[in-house]
C-alpha cells in the first residue's frame, strides 16, 4: 500500500474510544472519563489517520481558546507502524493546530523520551522531563486545612488554575473536577485557597493531577490526604522534574518512577510558576 492512501481527518466520538483503548494496551492507563471529558473540552481537537476505511491512528491538537494548543495521544496502530504513517499524521496535525491558533500562541507536548529527537526536529525545545511515580495509597489522618472541592465557587478554583497553567480553561477545569470517581480536593489558609488537586480512577488506581500549590507543605497534605482515599490501591503522579520539591515529595512515599515523557513546547515557553506545579494536569491535553 502507497502512503498516498492515507486520508487525515477530523475524529469521530466512538473513534476517540477507540484511541483510549489503544492508548491503555501501550500502558498510558487512561481514566474512565478521560475520553468524554476530552472530547467535550474541543471536539475539533482529534484527528484521525484512516488508511482504506480503517482507523490506524490519530492523536489530539487541542486549542485552548487559540491562547494556547497542546498536541497528544498520538499513537499509531501497532499493525501499521513502520511504513511512515506517524511522521505524516504527526506533521499534518502539527499544521492544523498552528492554524487553530493564535500567533504567537504556544503549542505544548509530552512526548516520549524516544521522541525527543524526532520533535526537536518539528520545532520544539525541551524544557523539562515529568516523570510517572507509582505508590501505594496509605491511611493517614487528613491533614487541618484540605477539604473537598464541592462547595468552593467554581470562580475561586478556576482563578488559581489559570495561574498554573498557560490558558484559560474553565470548560475543562469543570467537568475535571466533576468527573465520576474522582476526587477533588483544596487547601484553605485563613478562608484562602493555597492549592488544589484532583484524583481520578484510571484503567489501573488513581492518578492524581494537576497537584497546584503555594508552598511544598500545602502540597505535601494534599498528597496525604489523597492517599488516605485508597489505602492500599495504587496511585500515580506525574511530577515536573524541575520541580525538586514534588520529585522529593514522592520519593519520600517510596513511589518509583514508572514512565515519563519530555515536555517541550512550540513558540514562546509559557512562563509558570513552576515551583507550585507538583503534578501535572494529564499528558494528553496538558
Amino acid at each position: 500500500m502507497s502512503q498516498s492512501e492515507l486520508v487525515i481527518r477530523n475524529m469521530q466520538r466512538e473513534e476517540l474510544d477507540v484511541l483510549v483503548d489503544w492508548a491503555a494496551s501501550e500502558g498510558w492507563n487512561p481514566g474512565l472519563s478521560d475520553a468524554e471529558i476530552f472530547w467535550a473540552t474541543d471536539p475539533g481537537g482529534f484527528i484521525a489517520a484512516e488508511l482504506d476505511g480503517e482507523l490506524v491512528g490519530g492523536g489530539s491538537i487541542v486549542s485552548y481558546g487559540g491562547q494556547y494548543g497542546f498536541m497528544g495521544f498520538f499513537i499509531v496502530h501497532p499493525d501499521f507502524r513502520g511504513r511512515g504513517l506517524g511522521n505524516r499524521l504527526w506533521h499534518a496535525r502539527h499544521q492544523l493546530l498552528i492554524k487553530r491558533l493564535q500567533s504567537p500562541a504556544a503549542i505544548g507536548m509530552d512526548g516520549v523520551f524516544d521522541m525527543q529527537a524526532y520533535y526537536a526536529k518539528g520545532g520544539f525545545e525541551f524544557s523539562c522531563r515529568d516523570l510517572r511515580f507509582e505508590g501505594l495509597g496509605q491511611v493517614h489522618p487528613v491533614p487541618a486545612g484540605i477539604t473537598a472541592l464541592r462547595d468552593t465557587p467554581f470562580s475561586v478554583i478556576d482563578t488559581y488554575d489559570r495561574a498554573h497553567f498557560p490558558a484559560p480553561r474553565g470548560e475543562f477545569l469543570r467537568r475535571w473536577l466533576e468527573q465520576p470517581a474522582a476526587h477533588a480536593l483544596g487547601s484553605f489558609s485563613n478562608g484562602r485557597l493555597n492549592g488544589f488537586g484532583v484524583m481520578r480512577a484510571c484503567r489501573q488506581g488513581h492518578k492524581i493531577g494537576p497537584l497546584f500549590a503555594d508552598r511544598p507543605e500545602v502540597a505535601e497534605d494534599l498528597f496525604l490526604a489523597f492517599s488516605a482515599q485508597v489505602p492500599g490501591e495504587a496511585i500515580f503522579i506525574d511530577v515536573p522534574e524541575n520541580n525538586r520539591a514534588a520529585v522529593s515529595m514522592a520519593e519520600r512515599h517510596n513511589m518509583k518512577i514508572v514512565f515519563g515523557c519530555a515536555k517541550m513546547y512550540y513558540g514562546p515557553r509559557p512562563k509558570l510558576p513552576e515551583h507550585e506545579i507538583f503534578a501535572v494536569t494529564t499528558f494528553e491535553l496538558g
